[in-house]
């Protein structure tokens, strides 16, 4: 598939661009190559990008939710939103934060052993179908998350439920190193 939007290339990059992702990447990686096909791509409108980022650092950078719930969900979201792009960037990340390659292949499908995986993948699933996480789920996330992470979580699903389907829309594609 081509891309609807590909990425900026390197000559069409701007102060404006450039300024856009300081947030998220050092200066030596605001470029073509070194921010990815995504970043790369959302720059092409630098203000929405600009705006959208905070929010999306602070879920990647800040949340209070553990690194591995957080990558846990996102894959869920991926595989729900059939976003290629999301779904190789993440299997790396939910690698480096502890998800076995069985917990990966398990969160795509939406199964989980593990009762606090099992009610993270319900969340995503019910979020995704009916824009609100049930009572029940809820109270099982609130058996091992605080109030603070499960505002984190439902955001972090939100977040990367947008990102899915602004990069299927603009047909962004994963990254050669991916």
């Amino acid at each position: 598939m081509n891309p609807r939007l590909p990425p900026l290339p390197d000559d069409q990059w701007d102060d404006r661009a450039r300024d856009a992702l300081a947030g998220l990447l050092p200066r030596g990686l605001r470029n073509a190559r070194g921010a990815g096909n995504a970043m790369a791509t959302l720059v092409r409108h630098p203000e929405l990008t600009k705006a959208f980022l905070p929010l999306s650092t602070h879920v990647l950078f800040s949340s209070t939710l553990p690194p591995r719930l957080r990558e846990l969900a996102t894959l869920r979201v991926a595989s729900r939103r059939d976003c290629a792009y999301e779904w190789a960037h993440h299997v790396r990340m939910a690698r480096e934060a502890g998800l076995t390659e069985a917990e990966i292949e398990a969160a795509g499908r939406g199964k989980a052993v593990d009762p606090l995986d099992g009610a993270v993948l319900d969340a995503v699933d019910e979020l995704e179908d009916d824009s609100a996480v049930s009572d029940r789920t809820w109270a099982a996330l609130g058996e091992h998350l605080d109030e603070r992470q499960r505002m984190d979580l439902v955001f972090t699903i939100g977040v990367y439920g947008v990102l899915a389907m602004a990069l299927n829309t603009f047909g962004v594609q994963p990254d050669h190193d991916e």
